[in-house]
């Protein structure tokens, strides 16, 4: 039981690390973080599952390329912007509606659905981030708070249902637009940080499914 405890926080962890990589810039001292010895830890880590191998080398590459690039930080938080905080004929907007949605704008059906359930769950969405529910960054965070939920259990069949749970959420809220946004974001970030972080996310969320249907 401790190991799947453990497991299940090594899980959130990620979702909570991809969660704060789309949800804003990252500051220089967050560049510095990224070269520290804990983070290549981490990398290290990641790249040991051999799905994850490939996306890791990619991010860790430009990761490098970051640190030689001229005001860094700078040029990070520009190529953040033209992807994440422009249109949808430039960028690659990190919002479900805009993938899956019926009319092609903000707030469709993906942001209702997803209020809806941190409502059912009780998890709420952080005060300073005022973007819509079906924000990328939104729906990771949920994802680690329902892993998280699940550890608290103290039912073997709640636990089993929390960790249904979010193997419906991954198939039917992450998985049904995050592949077509990865691809948006490999085509419209020459640098390619962002393009090898969606590269990761999209890799570790379809291990999880995996690893949730017992198949791993």
């Amino acid at each position: 039981m401790k190991e799947f405890i453990a497991f299940n926080e090594q899980r959130a962890e990620i979702y909570w690390w991809m969660s704060s990589l789309f949800a804003r810039e990252l500051t220089e001292q967050d560049i510095t973080e990224y070269n520290n010895g804990d983070m290549v830890t981490f990398f290290s880590g990641l790249a040991m599952t051999p799905e994850l191998a490939a996306p890791v080398a990619s991010f860790r590459d430009a990761l490098e390329r970051l640190n030689a690039r001229e005001d860094a930080q700078l040029e990070l938080a520009a190529d953040f912007c033209g992807l994440f905080l422009s249109t949808p004929k430039s960028g690659a907007l990190p919002y479900a509606s805009m993938y899956v949605g019926e009319s092609g704008l903000m707030n469709d059906k993906p942001a209702q659905d997803m209020n809806k359930l941190m409502d059912d769950y009780g998890i709420a969405q952080r005060k300073e981030f005022n973007e819509p529910a079906d924000h990328l960054a939104v729906e990771l965070d949920f994802m680690g708070n329902l892993i998280i939920m699940a550890n608290q259990q103290t039912s073997e069949e709640k636990t089993e249902e929390l960790m249904q749970a979010q193997l419906d959420f991954l198939n039917t809220m992450l998985l049904n637009w995050l592949p077509t946004f990865t691809q948006a974001t490999q085509s419209r970030d020459p640098f390619g940080f962002y393009a090898a972080a969606a590269k990761i996310l999209l890799a570790f969320c379809e291990l999880d499914v995996k690893f949730l249907k017992g198949e791993e």
